[in-house]
């Protein structure tokens, strides 16, 4: 395959890491245009997709072959070297409605302890399923929805599985409200203060593994909330990262009981301070994991009040650096021990002083800045939502990383790496020690 961009050209040896997104980018195509059109072959038998899905959930284990696509109300498992579907899941043959909002969107798709947990709006009265191989003994079980999938599809959820732990955001009410970042199963179940964000859109979260020092691990969560400046010349939502402790299992009955005592959110900046320019709507975000996870990278898609779209990449060890050193925003007294944010084996035994911090000023005075500070790393006036990043090796013997953008207009637009009518642009970005 050869990559093409201006000026150079690399040839690469082998096919990109990620090839969930690739598939991604076709079902999304299928689902999602005037025209859905996809033929899969199972066994002898094809099985058709003649209808126009407006929302289509992936799943790809890391290392596997296997790729899930939830639908309305039907799980397919999908082999991505044969291309063939390995099975299909019926969430509710029950259901039976005419109207869309009745519908069993499929919102969540999750590899949880020995099962696939799958979770849908069934008919904007949420239900998850645990989803077992057909050659295990196991039937598929249904529980209670609501916490985990949204109502609709056109709500915000997010959902991750961490260390036998899922984490979830959804709506715990109909219209859409009291959305938050929650621990659902797993160990004990914390959520949010309901004064910490204001009406947020979850976009990612994460966990930045620390092999030499598991009891600091931390879950990242990125959003963006409504902007508290209402003045004429501010955006009205901006960008936020917030970070809570692995092993947080709410305060003791005085104070945030069953709520994380190690919340702490900080804004995201992107932009070219120079000319007072930033871009402050996240989009969508993906983390390339290292070894070390403070050399690990987190590549921000944001969108503008212009129209215009731009690409920040951040050090997970800066972004840890403002969460371990700045001081609170709105608060001037001075920081008791331990530190609000820290990670204690017991949280229930925080001084009720740290944790009265955490509850009235979560918020960091610093902002986190990308590696490159005085402009963004890449910018379009393409309307861009999806990004994900490959490396690969070159006939060279170097390292490239791979910028993927897509966007939703499928019409006339450029394809270079992949010809997929959602992608919309590919970059090999040069080696740069500062970045890379």
């Amino acid at each position: 395959m050869i990559l093409k961009r201006q000026y150079f050209s690399v040839h690469i040896k082998r096919n990109l890491a990620y090839p969930w997104f690739i598939y991604g980018a076709c079902f999304h195509c299928v689902f999602c245009f005037y025209n859905p059109r996809l033929t899969l072959k199972q066994d002898d038998a094809q099985l058709v997709y003649n209808r126009n899905y407006s929302h289509t959930v992936l799943f790809h284990q890391e290392g596997s072959n296997s790729l899930f696509v939830g639908g309305i109300n039907n799980v397919l498992h999908f082999d991505v070297d044969s291309r063939q579907i390995v099975e299909n899941f019926t969430l509710n043959p029950n259901l039976r409605c005419g109207e869309s909002s009745c519908e069993n969107v499929v919102t969540i798709i999750e590899r949880f302890q020995d099962y696939t947990f799958v979770c849908g709006t069934n008919g904007n009265q949420p239900k998850c399923w645990k989803l077992f191989p057909r050659e295990s003994n196991h039937s598929t079980e249904d529980i209670e929805g609501i916490g985990f999938s949204p109502y609709t599809c056109s709500q915000n959820s997010l959902s991750l599985v961490a260390d036998g732990d899922l984490y979830v955001a959804a709506p715990l009410y109909s219209d859409g409200t009291l959305l938050q970042f929650r621990r659902k199963a797993g160990r004990t179940n914390v959520w949010m203060y309901d004064q910490w964000v204001s009406e947020p859109t979850f976009i990612s979260s994460f966990l930045a593994k620390n092999k030499n020092d598991p009891l600091n691990e931390k879950i990242y969560v990125l959003f963006r909330e409504k902007n508290s400046d209402t003045s004429p010349e501010a955006d009205p939502w901006i960008s936020r990262v917030a970070r809570v402790c692995k092993v947080d299992e709410g305060g003791p009955k005085q104070l945030l009981q069953n709520i994380w005592t190690s919340f702490l959110k900080a804004r995201l900046v992107c932009g070219i301070p120079r000319e007072s320019l930033y871009f402050n709507r996240l989009q969508d975000v993906f983390i390339q994991h290292a070894d070390d996870w403070r050399d690990s990278r987190v590549y921000a898609l944001f969108s503008s009040s212009w129209n215009s779209t731009a690409v920040c990449i951040y050090s997970l060890a800066e972004l840890d650096f403002v969460f371990e050193n700045s001081t609170f925003k709105g608060y001037s007294e001075a920081i008791p021990t331990p530190r609000p944010g820290a990670c204690v084996k017991q949280s229930n035994s925080i001084p009720i002083s740290t944790l009265q911090i955490i509850k009235d000023h979560p918020e960091m005075k610093e902002w986190i800045h990308p590696i490159q500070k005085d402009t963004p790393f890449f910018t379009s006036n393409k309307n861009f939502t999806k990004i994900a990043v490959d490396r690969v090796q070159a006939s060279d013997e170097s390292i490239y990383s791979v910028l993927l953008l897509a966007t939703v207009i499928a019409h006339h637009t450029p394809c270079e790496l992949i010809c997929f009518p959602l992608f919309a642009l590919s970059i090999v970005l040069q080696k740069l020690s500062l970045v890379l």
